[in-house]
């Protein structure tokens, strides 16, 4: 085989011939960009967009729900699903989604369309208070750890307040997603996500037992934690090659490079303009959906790098560390990379 028809040559010419990929940044009305402070969570719909949206008294009683574990009624249910209607609308939303994380390691979400026709059968975008609460995808292809049969296979998502509902932006559509518990119509969890809030509410339990035999009257403790993100980037024209890393996303054939982690060089190296670009934009994207990263740098070896956020609410963290792992591969692939954990 000739060097000029060598598919290892090939990628390699294409990859030299790489520039970084410029973006857009968000401006406001004088052309001005905006700060990180102004960007972060705009597509979120946070604390500050539900106080400005919603009545006060819905406002207190959601913020009751969600740091006391209160049941939601219909009237907070309805007022809250009517606002953030409202304001995905005015965002270009004509989706929603209960936004969930089966024990694949990956998320899963089911689309359904604000349309639907009111009693003269004219279209209207409409969002209840049920939707917003409950929905019930088929559960039966999920991982069930053999607690029932397929044909039993009923699972709800239920919204989980405590973490923000953000809208997801994809070529020619946007999506509002609904951060979910997923269990089975037993109560079983189904999802990674139940656990961790059941976990978070028996250690707070306890915790405030604890505190007050030594005279401490307290309303709860609250986990945290700050999920660091470790990724390699490969040029996609080199992982094209590689069907180990298509199939399984990590080596299974091959030699150790000629140039290792061994001469320390490329950490805390400086980030080469095309990486920095990757990372500019995967910020840009994380800060609008309220993911507080905060540290970027090369990592030990060759192609690794590292992403670290500031410390947040166990549960929030962890769906936070979903929207990282998606996001990133999603921006990886604008960059013509593919982003391995």
């Amino acid at each position: 085989m000739t060097v000029s028809n060598n598919p290892r040559f090939s990628a390699i010419q294409k990859v030299n011939d790489r520039v970084p990929r410029l973006i857009q940044k968000p401006v406001d009305q004088n052309g001005q960009v905006l700060n990180v402070s102004q960007v972060y969570g705009m597509m979120t719909f946070d604390n500050s967009q539900m106080k400005a949206s919603l009545p006060k008294v819905i406002f207190e009683k959601l913020s009751d729900a969600i740091h006391s574990g209160q049941k939601l009624d219909s009237e907070v249910a309805d007022t809250v699903a009517h606002a953030v209607k409202d304001w995905a609308l005015s965002h270009g939303v004509s989706h929603f989604c209960h936004w969930f994380q089966p024990q694949t390691g990956l998320t899963a979400e089911k689309h359904d369309a604000f349309l639907t026709f009111d009693k003269e059968g004219l279209p209207i975008e409409k969002f209840s208070g049920s939707q917003l609460v409950q929905s019930e995808p088929d559960a039966s292809s999920f991982p069930s750890g053999g607690m029932r049969t397929t044909f039993e296979a009923r699972g709800y998502t239920a919204w989980d307040p405590s973490s923000p509902m953000f809208i997801m932006e994809s070529p020619n559509t946007k999506t509002l997603c609904i951060p979910s518990a997923f269990i089975s119509y037993t109560g079983d969890a189904l999802d990674e996500k139940t656990s961790l809030l059941r976990s978070d509410e028996v250690l707070s339990q306890k915790a405030k037992e604890l505190l007050a035999v030594y005279g401490d009257d307290v309303q709860g403790v609250e986990t945290t934690l700050g999920t660091e993100q470790e990724y390699f980037l490969i040029d996609r024209e080199f992982y094209s090659l590689r069907p180990d890393l298509v199939m399984s996303g990590r080596t299974l054939l091959g030699a150790q490079p000629p140039k290792g982690q061994q001469l320390d060089d490329h950490y805390f190296g400086t980030i080469s303009p095309r990486v920095q670009a990757f990372m500019g934009e995967l910020e840009l994207e994380l800060y609008k959906l309220g993911v507080p990263v905060k540290t970027r740098h090369n990592e030990v070896a060759p192609s690794q790098f590292e992403m670290a956020p500031i410390f947040e609410l166990a549960s929030l963290s962890a769906d936070h560390n979903q929207l990282c792992m998606d996001m990133s591969k999603k921006v990886a692939r604008r960059h013509n990379y593919e982003c391995l954990f």
